[in-house]
């Protein structure tokens, strides 16, 4: 089953953010996870792709003007398969991370997509709109929640596409 990670990155960490997301798709079995900036989009890829995730740094307590005009783009082939998001922040307060979730989380619905993060019923660490790092993730929770976004969006995609994810 092939799953898409599309960023926006301009110091690099949310890339090192996609990077880990990726990390945790793949110990999923059957999984086939690409990380592609917004830049380079492989839109064949996405469209065989049966779960995207959308990462973007926080900007004035939203997310990237670059994730925004993708999302507003109506970029195809999104419509019925599952999305996570991450963000990146510079600081620790404030609320930014969560309304730059909330803001890509509203585009991928209204692209007809199915937004998962597992939350809390999947155990620690936990994660509530997606995955969030304070600068590049090095500190273990901020790998952690990136590894575990990833591992939760695979095995959720399985759960709901099975082997016909596989077949595409």
């Amino acid at each position: 089953m092939k799953i898409a990670i599309i960023y926006h990155s301009e110091t690099g960490n949310t890339r090192k953010m996609a990077e880990l997301v990726r990390q945790g798709c793949m110990a999923v079995p059957g999984v086939e996870a690409r990380c592609m900036s917004i830049d380079d989009v492989d839109s064949a890829f996405v469209v065989d792709a049966r779960a995207v995730l959308f990462g973007s740094p926080t900007y004035e307590g939203s997310c990237s003007w670059q994730m925004k005009k993708y999302l507003d783009s109506g970029p195809q082939g999104l419509a019925g398969k599952l999305a996570g998001v991450f963000v990146s922040q510079n600081w620790p307060g404030g609320g930014g991370a969560s309304f730059a979730e909330m803001t890509i989380i509203a585009g991928l619905l209204v692209l007809g997509m199915f937004v998962y993060s597992g939350g809390i019923t999947v155990g620690s660490p936990y994660l509530h709109f997606g995955a969030v790092s304070r600068k590049a993730p090095h500190e273990d929770l901020y790998r952690d929640r990136c590894l575990k976004l990833g591992e939760n969006v695979a095995r959720k995609a399985l759960e709901l596409f099975g082997d016909e994810g596989a077949a595409r």
